[in-house]
């Protein structure tokens, strides 16, 4: 059993920057892939980004790509994603989700997720 806790969500001005935690609990933590994903009201939930187990992978969507990373401290049991140049579209619902086995090889959806934590929103304001 894994649990995760988002945080570190709030509001900012475009351009700007935000972190995200997601902090794992339970000793398989560390086996564990973890995603980021993120919903805006009336949408799909869409995948943003992912790490391996080992944090030597990572996978990022096109929209994010080089403006987000991705990375993990398995010795806290903590994954962070870093948001850089934030633009109005990235308002959303942040979510982390674990997926085992933790290889990534390509983006993640869904269906391919164990376990979920409940989410913390970014908004960035024009």
């Amino acid at each position: 059993q894994v649990q995760l806790e988002e945080s570190g969500g709030g509001l900012v001005q475009a351009g700007g920057s935000l972190s995200l935690a997601c902090a794992g609990s339970g000793p398989t933590f560390s086996s564990f892939a973890v995603g980021w994903f993120r919903q805006v009201v009336g949408k799909e939930r869409e995948f943003v980004a992912a790490v391996s187990w080992n944090g030597g992978s990572t996978v990022y969507a096109d929209s994010v790509k080089g403006r987000f990373t991705i990375s993990r401290d398995n010795g806290k049991n903590t994954v962070w994603l870093r948001m850089n140049s934030l633009l109005p579209q990235d308002t959303a619902v942040y979510y982390c989700a674990a997926n085992y086995p933790g290889r990534v090889t390509g983006p993640l959806f869904d269906y391919d997720m164990d376990y979920w934590g409940y989410g913390t929103l970014v908004t960035v304001s024009s």
